[in-house]
């Protein structure tokens, strides 16, 4: 039973979690998100993500506190008083704007996973995949799929009607 104790190794040290400030409208999301920070537990990854103590962002990030994971949350200073509210976990860094959250996370990360969330996360997600199509960087962007978390590939191949076969390969 000791393989069961031992953690999984990732080539990632640490990863961006874009989602929602609040708690969704399906517990699997709420699920999800806490599922998806004992994973990052799991494998030894530490998260970067937006900074929130509420929502789902509140969820993943205490996972990954609780789990003993180094989490790094970027906030900018105007969404302090909304999205701050009790007990902030790991380190927070406050920013002057929305554009340098998404740089500085970025900066600080090996990779990306969105979760569910709103046009701010779906606004988050677009751009990282924007900078990787322009060059700026080769960070993996993983996507929500259904209740889960699935490759970009896949969800997007989903979204667009094509089959599970068809190869989208670039």
């Amino acid at each position: 039973m000791e393989m069961e104790n031992e953690t999984q190794q990732s080539k990632f040290r640490r990863i961006c979690v874009f989602c929602g400030s609040s708690q969704g409208k399906k517990s699997s999301y709420q699920n999800a998100a806490i599922e998806l920070g004992r994973e990052l537990v799991s494998r030894n990854i530490d998260l970067v993500y937006g900074g929130g103590s509420i929502g789902l962002m509140g969820l993943v990030s205490q996972a990954v506190h609780d789990g003993g994971r180094h989490v790094i949350g970027v906030i900018p200073k105007t969404l302090m008083p909304r999205e701050l509210i009790g007990e902030t976990v790991g380190e927070v860094k406050a920013v002057a704007e929305m554009h340098q959250r998404k740089a500085e996370m970025a900066k600080h990360s090996d990779a990306f996973i969105a979760l569910p969330g709103g046009y701010g996360t779906l606004e988050e997600l677009l751009e990282v995949i924007t900078w990787a199509q322009l060059g700026i960087h080769d960070k993996p962007e993983y996507v929500p799929c259904h209740e889960s978390v699935a490759s970009k590939l896949s969800w997007e191949a989903e979204q667009f009607g094509y089959s599970k076969t068809y190869d989208l390969s670039r």
